[in-house]
């Protein structure tokens, strides 16, 4: 890590990541602000953190920090609010004969197998297509989270079906944050990252919790352009959370972007 450690008003301890290329434009450079990883309150502190815009990736909660840009907006869906639109509504009829199982965070030889074909065919020479069940425990499951896996199969007989897609889902008294997302690359047609998210809303709204986060959005990036599609959202601006606004990442912050592509759903960072 970087610069000495900065307190808050919560005795929380933040540091600067050093340098690194950005994870979604790779011809830039990005920094991060981390919670200290071994602070014993982090899992405490955590749902206070996703209302301050942060994320989790295995053990770290992190967001962007980077200079002269603002480009990753944090974005949630107010449960209660949330109607889904005539896409979303034909894509939960396409999947009708889709089940939805909350498991235990435990990986099993299933969701590992899934996962690799998934990244090998998503993120071929990333940097992420040779993650095995090490990487698969410390990027989706970490040690102290309190989180949950989202499968959805098809219908049986016989029973469990077939495992379509696994929504890694973290857990808090208020909210829901998706962590993210895999699924069988055979089936890109039903759509199953929105899918996946338009379930976490369900299950939300059951359990009666008032968010979904769904991580950054990136106006005009093709796999994070996505979120502004569920409505209404409420975006994080560093200070407060407020009605989403698709012009608050000014043109000077997204300079050379290269043009949106459609694609389903993949990540949730």
């Amino acid at each position: 890590m970087g610069n000495s450690p900065a307190p808050d008003e919560n005795d929380l301890r933040l540091f600067h990541t050093g340098e690194h290329a950005c994870g979604y434009w790779p011809e830039r450079i990005a920094r991060d602000l981390v919670l200290d990883p071994r602070d014993p309150r982090l899992a405490q502190r955590y749902p206070l953190a996703l209302e301050w815009g942060f994320r989790r990736s295995g053990d770290i909660v992190y967001r962007p920090h980077c200079h002269g840009c603002r480009a990753c907006v944090a974005v949630r869906v107010p449960v209660d609010r949330f109607r889904p639109d005539r896409s979303q509504r034909r894509c939960l009829k396409r999947n009708a004969d889709v089940e939805m199982r909350i498991c235990q965070p435990v990986r099993t030889s299933e969701q590992l197998a899934l996962y690799r074909r998934y990244l090998a065919a998503r993120h071929a020479g990333g940097g992420m297509d040779g993650h095995g069940a090490v990487e698969f425990d410390q990027f989706l499951i970490g040690s102290w989270s309190d989180g949950r896996f989202m499968e959805l199969r098809e219908a049986g007989p016989p029973r469990p079906g077939r495992l379509l897609a696994v929504a890694v889902t973290d857990v808090t008294e208020n909210a829901l944050s998706a962590v993210y997302t895999f699924f069988d690359p055979d089936f890109a047609r039903r759509g199953l990252g929105t899918l996946a998210i338009l379930k976490q809303i369900e299950w939300a709204r059951r359990e009666r919790r008032e968010h979904l986060y769904l991580g950054y959005w990136i106006a005009g990036h093709a796999k994070m352009d996505y979120k502004r599609r569920f409505h209404p959202l409420e975006s994080f601006d560093g200070r407060r959370w407020h009605a989403f606004d698709e012009c608050e990442a000014p043109e000077r912050l997204l300079t050379d972007v290269p043009p949106a592509a459609d694609d389903d759903i993949t990540d949730n960072a």
